[in-house]
């Protein structure tokens, strides 16, 4: 592998089509695409200015390394990616993408970012201003994540998070086959029009959560008190560990807690049989 060391770049395409390459205290400053159509590249401490450094890349590393608010739009259309102990501060990051593994990684302006993305894995990563975030993704893996931002996993598929903080309005629209253990969501209307939506020991915060959904399911969750509405027009399976403020028009299911606070049922209720809902002072 070829090593360039201390070394400075800019321009348009600098090292375009470049193979087996390793970059070290390397900058990119403005211009764009300097590693378009690139393969097998590692770039430790390195820092990246220009526009879209990372386009049509199969196989690279990166390190220890820092993307100013210049380099946007700067990992597209892309395959195998590792990235480590790195600042991320450009826009609109990860689209179109295979294969993304992300450690000890912080996006501070993370809004419409890793859409149309593929085989995400990621650790230890806190990202802001996240609105929009990861639309139309599939096969994801979170584990230690701390997101802020709105209207998030939209349309997404297949995931697994574990030990989350999630501040979204909107999380989890229209997603199928969602799982989220031990975690914080904090929202309003979690969960809308989702499938086979799991939460197993989360805290839910937020007006209106988990309603129209198909098989969702809560296992020993926790309510905030501004939780009211929920279930409407959704088939559950819910133990949820503290009271209730309020229920409406639950489709099918059934529903365990301590109290709730109220149950409305009414003309608009969508249930063929009375949904049945256990609480203490039943």
């Amino acid at each position: 592998m070829e090593t360039i060391k201390d070394k400075e770049f800019g321009g348009e395409r600098p090292l375009f089509g470049a193979r087996n390459l390793r970059l070290e205290n390397v900058t990119i400053h403005a211009g764009e695409s300097a590693l378009k159509c690139c393969a097998n590249i590692v770039a430790d401490q390195c820092q990246f200015e220009g526009k879209y450094p990372f386009w049509h890349v199969d196989g690279f590393t990166i390190r220890n390394s820092t993307f100013t608010p210049g380099a946007r739009a700067a990992l597209w259309y892309s395959r195998n990616l590792l990235m480590e102990n790195t600042q991320v501060d450009a826009p609109k990051m990860f689209r179109e993408m295979d294969g993304i593994k992300l450690r000890s990684v912080n996006i501070p302006d993370a809004e419409e970012t890793l859409w149309h993305c593929h085989n995400v894995d990621i650790e230890d990563v806190n990202v802001a201003k996240a609105d929009y975030l990861f639309m139309h993704s599939s096969n994801i893996s979170i584990r230690r994540w701390r997101q802020d931002g709105n209207y998030s996993f939209q349309y997404c598929r297949n995931v697994e998070i574990h030990d989350a903080e999630i501040n979204s309005k909107d999380a989890f629209w229209g997603t199928e086959n969602v799982t989220v253990y031990d975690s914080v969501l904090n929202g309003e209307y979690l969960g809308w029009h989702s499938k086979r939506l799991t939460l197993v020991r989360c805290h839910i915060s937020g007006t209106q959560p988990l309603c129209y959904t198909e098989n969702l399911r809560l296992i020993d969750c926790t309510f905030a008190d501004d939780c009211d509405l929920a279930f409407e027009d959704s088939e559950v399976d819910a133990i949820v560990t503290t009271p209730i403020r309020s229920i409406k028009n639950p489709k099918a299911g059934r529903i365990v807690a301590p109290s709730v606070g109220e149950i409305i049922i009414d003309q608009h209720s969508k249930a063929v049989e009375p949904v049945e809902i256990i609480t203490e002072n039943k």
